[in-house]
């Protein structure tokens, strides 16, 4: 933007020396100087600073609301899923309910390539899922396993499922990157009671994808559809290679 200035007349007279301002209505002869030449790049307003500054206040107030956005959600996820038995209690409209949730909560995953990060690596207790067979309700309750386990080590790409009292059983497996947040799963070893080794057979297999990931909580997909959400217990554990 460049700023001009118009051009000033001024006159003489016969009788004078000094020079004096014209009248539009005099007879007096008159000598016009030209306006002074602008600088116009001085006068140039430079506005990059300014939508430097704009972009990164724009970009670091987003990354605050997201943060914002995925704690209200978790504490609600959690509320929802504090009564449900890790899911054993679940009615239809629970799940469907629970689905919503993980929904929102994935849309603000802050860790998009969770296979990079060391953010998945330790010992995760499983709070919520959706699959009958681990949650084995078709036992009686006092011979279901009351708290299940699994470790990652993205590093070593193995895993291992870990039951508690009364059954203590354990399976290992080896992990296959599909992509930066998708695995595909071979088990290889069943230990009875934690204690009795037995080789699992090549069809034990399956597909386990990532879709949210923080320091204090994971949501996983696995291949059949079942949901699974975890919270870290023990970010130094390492899984048995």
């Amino acid at each position: 933007m460049a700023l001009s200035t118009p051009s000033t007349t001024i006159t003489t007279t016969t009788n004078h020396h000094h020079p004096k301002l014209s009248h539009p209505h005099s007879s007096i002869s008159t000598i016009t100087f030209p306006a002074k030449p602008t600088n116009n790049n001085n006068n140039k307003i430079s506005l990059a600073p300014t939508l430097k500054w704009r972009t990164n206040v724009s970009f670091f107030t987003s990354f605050l609301n997201k943060t914002k956005d995925a704690t209200s959600i978790k504490e609600e996820l959690l509320d929802a899923i504090s009564k449900l038995d890790r899911g054993a209690d679940a009615t239809t409209e629970d799940q469907q309910e629970i689905e919503l949730i993980v929904r929102k909560l994935e849309a603000a995953n802050p860790t998009k390539e969770p296979l990079k990060s060391p953010l998945l690596n330790g010992k995760w207790e499983l709070i919520y899922t959706t699959s009958q067979s681990i949650l084995q309700t078709k036992r009686p309750k006092f011979l279901r396993s009351r708290v299940n386990y699994q470790g990652i080590n993205a590093d070593t790409l193995r895993a291992q499922n870990m039951e508690s009292f009364p059954t203590f059983n354990q399976v290992t497996a080896d992990l296959t990157p599909v992509n930066a947040k998708k695995v595909a799963v071979q088990f290889d070893y069943f230990k009875i009671l934690g204690l009795i080794p037995v080789k699992a057979p090549d069809t034990a297999r399956g597909s386990l994808e990532i879709t949210y990931l923080d320091e204090e909580l994971r949501v996983s997909r696995g291949d059949k559809g079942n949901l699974f959400v975890l919270k870290m217990i023990d970010p130094s554990y390492r899984v048995p290679v």
